[in-house]
């Protein structure tokens, strides 16, 4: 018999009757928070102003290097270098001096040479200075010279010394004779600066555009202030306490940028869900504010920890790649989210309790207060129950094709293409491929014992990879000599990294083999080993929480596939944009034809984390209807009923903030914006919305339902009140 064609059901009324029950750790911190509203704002004082005196330090305390993987061969070689050759390492600075109408040998052109190098000696985090030589660093036109500089200090402090020479040694140059400092840590620099814009000038555009939206969504310009609260307190905290972890490590400036894009984020999502609950039970059940804050921690307070949790759960899975660049990112974010987390379980309730039904103050005319549960998405949810079918193999069907590009995904770490045409290292850059080869500014350090760096040499210059081999340099203490290997192809060519991996296989095993590109070859396949790795612990331990949350294995897993399918999609639409380069005329970028290689595993923890969101959201107001009803219609039209608004609201937010990312100067913070505002917009819409509600329509009682040995083990979690 087909259920859909029995006769309508019953209409679900919207406060399912419960018996009452004890409120639990959540509640009770809640209710606390709420009577003693002034010991929480005191607390929160201290730590705004304790952490934020610190603040506004941290941009400068931060470091623009910090990719690479730790251990590596190049890293090694690296270190060798900087300790026997003077610094010249791959963190050393190059100095293009360029004239279209004169050659190293005229006097106005050895003038800028000399200046170059007097403003380069003057500074001390430069170990030597190296003259351009014939037949290696001046071209053979004449027209072109190299000055190197070496490197006194380590990777992060070469990036500050690039940022505080570009400046002064660019000035140097005149009408006749152009100047431009390069190589790794110039291109850091100018990234970082350009990056840190980019930054900003998304920021200016997404405050507004934030606020206008959650005008909308809360309906009062009060409550629509208390996301922006979460977010600001957050956003002064983790940059307080990044700061001073700076005084103990390096910490990547993007941790600085990923906590701010978490920290409005969440503190969003956990201001929706929070104030709309709150309001349910403060108008609609008239309680007294401090029951009604009660109620709402009990319920949604406690969707709230599970979610932030699982999002530090999946941030923390970043930490397996072994890149100080990647851990102090995961680490920013995950700070952002401690702060806004534990401020949403305390200042808030204290902030609605004393609020009370003033937090509808300043409301828009056509807000009805206490209306927690949506007449739309219930209307939505009934239309779903009856027709599951269609939408549900339609979505599935729309996601499985988005996906279908991710198959021919390819990576690559990220090209001169992502500093702006403008800026100082792209030109020195193209000038030395112009003047010395396409591969000459990647050239590789290869490190070998002094008795057999002859025989290396012919070794390396037979390799068909290499298109130029330097004489064997003598190192400080003679015992191992250093050879300049110049690739026949571009720096970012995969060709280079095949070329790499033959020279390591057949060269002797006391041979090493670095430099910059070398160091950007050995985190790609860094990230190509972890990044299976890091899904699996995130998949893994996402679905231990949501069984925990839930209680129920088959909407756990549900749950996560669901996930999958839409993290799927977004990278399949960024195969399709940034690999094949379509829209690339309309974002205005130039396409490198492959994704940044750390954005798979990097995005796929951001991805999971904040899908997982609407996920705890969504489930857990669909467990709270199963637990007091044990109707699966109830628990999906219900779920859908009290959770729908606040979803499609979080998610318009979302999807807002993170495709101003994409009108940003520098590749990768578009390929962030366009993935992530994809991926909400995907997962809001099509899977928290749709697909779920119709695979708990489909799979009915079976969808909570709990072995016995498993009820055993499991703690008991509920979401009802």
């Amino acid at each position: 018999m087909n259920p859909t064609a029995a006769t309508a059901p019953p209409e679900i009324p919207d406060h399912p009757p419960a018996a009452p029950r004890a409120i639990g750790p959540i509640g009770r911190l809640g209710r606390w928070a709420a009577t003693h509203a002034g010991i929480v704002f005191a607390a929160w004082a201290v730590v705004a102003v304790g952490l934020g005196i610190f603040a506004p330090k941290v941009e400068h305390a931060l470091s623009g290097a910090g990719w690479q993987a730790n251990g590596s061969e190049s890293v090694e070689v690296r270190d060798l270098v900087q300790e026997e050759f003077g610094g010249l390492n791959s963190t050393g600075l190059m100095v293009v001096v360029h004239s279209t109408g004169q050659t190293v040998d005229s006097p106005a052109f050895q003038r800028t040479i000399a200046d170059v190098s007097a403003e380069l000696k003057a500074d001390d985090r430069v170990s030597t200075v190296v003259q351009p030589a014939p037949g290696s660093t001046v071209s053979p036109d004449g027209h072109t010279a190299i000055v190197m500089a070496g490197a006194a200090a380590d990777s992060n402090e070469m990036v500050r010394a690039a940022d505080d020479l570009k400046g002064p040694i660019t000035s140097l140059g005149t009408a006749d004779v152009q100047v431009a400092v390069t190589g790794a840590s110039g291109m850091w620099s100018d990234f970082n600066t350009a990056n840190r814009e980019a930054m900003m000038k998304s920021e200016m555009i997404s405050w507004p555009v934030t606020l206008a939206i959650l005008v909308l969504a809360f309906g009062s310009l009060v409550a629509a202030g208390l996301p922006l609260l979460l977010t600001i307190l957050g956003l002064v905290a983790s940059a307080g306490s990044l700061y001073l972890l700076t005084e103990l490590t390096p910490i990547s400036i993007w941790a600085m940028n990923f906590a701010l894009m978490f920290a409005l984020a969440l503190g969003i999502d956990y201001a929706l869900f929070i104030v709309y609950r709150f309001r349910g039970a403060l108008f609609g059940s008239h309680e007294e504010p401090s029951d009604a804050v009660a109620e709402t921690m009990d319920t949604a307070g406690k969707a709230v920890l599970f979610s932030g949790v699982t999002v530090l759960i999946s941030l923390s899975a970043v930490m397996l790649v072994d890149s100080p660049a990647f851990r102090s990112m995961a680490l920013g974010i995950m700070l952002s989210v401690i702060f806004v987390l534990a401020a949403t379980l305390t200042l808030l309730p204290a902030v609605l309790a004393r609020l009370g039904s003033r937090v509808d103050k300043l409301s828009l005319p056509w807000v009805h207060s206490g209306e927690h549960r949506s007449p739309r998405f219930a209307a939505w949810g009934e239309w779903l129950w009856r027709h599951p079918w269609v939408p549900g193999i339609a979505t599935v069907a729309v996601l499985l094709a988005l996906a279908v590009p991710v198959l021919s995904l390819d990576t690559g770490m990220p090209s001169i293409k992502v500093v702006p045409e403008g800026d100082t290292s792209r030109q020195g850059y193209e000038l030395v491929q112009q003047e010395f080869g396409p591969g000459a500014p990647g050239a590789l350090q290869v490190v070998a014992p002094a008795a057999e760096a002859r025989t290396v040499s012919k070794q390396i210059a037979a390799d068909p990879g290499i298109a130029q081999v330097t004489p064997p340099q003598p190192s400080a203490s003679g015992e191992v000599a250093l050879i300049q290997a110049v690739p026949a192809t571009d720096p970012s060519a995969s060709e280079l990294g095949t070329a790499i991996d033959r020279l390591r296989s057949e060269l002797p095993a006391d041979v090493s083999v670095g430099g910059a590109v070398a160091e950007n070859h050995d985190l790609e396949a860094e990230l190509a080993s972890r990044t299976p790795l890091v899904i699996g612990v995130v998949l893994g331990l996402g679905f231990l929480l949501l069984l925990v949350a839930l209680q129920a294995p088959l909407i756990a897993a549900l749950g996560v596939v669901t996930n999958l399918l839409a993290t799927g999609a977004a990278f399949g639409v960024a195969q399709l944009i940034f690999q094949e380069g379509h829209g690339s005329g309309l974002l205005g970028f130039e396409p490198q034809g492959f994704l940044d290689a750390w954005g798979p595993v990097f995005f796929f923890a951001m991805i999971f984390a904040i899908s997982m969101d609407y996920t705890v959201f969504l489930l857990s107001s669909a467990k709270e209807h199963w637990d007091r009803s044990h109707d699966p219609r109830e628990a999906m039209v219900g779920g859908l009923a009290h959770s729908g608004r606040v979803i499609f609201a979080a998610g318009a937010v979302m999807v807002a903030v993170f495709f101003t990312f994409a009108l940003s100067g520098p590749l990768p913070p578009k390929e962030m914006g366009i993935i992530l505002g994809v991926a909400v917009l995907l997962d809001a819409l099509l899977v928290r919305l749709l697909l779920v509600p119709v695979l708990l329509r489909l799979t009915g009682r079976a969808a909570w339902w709990l072995p016995r040995w498993l009820d055993r083990i499991l703690p008991d979690v509920r979401f009802g009140h």
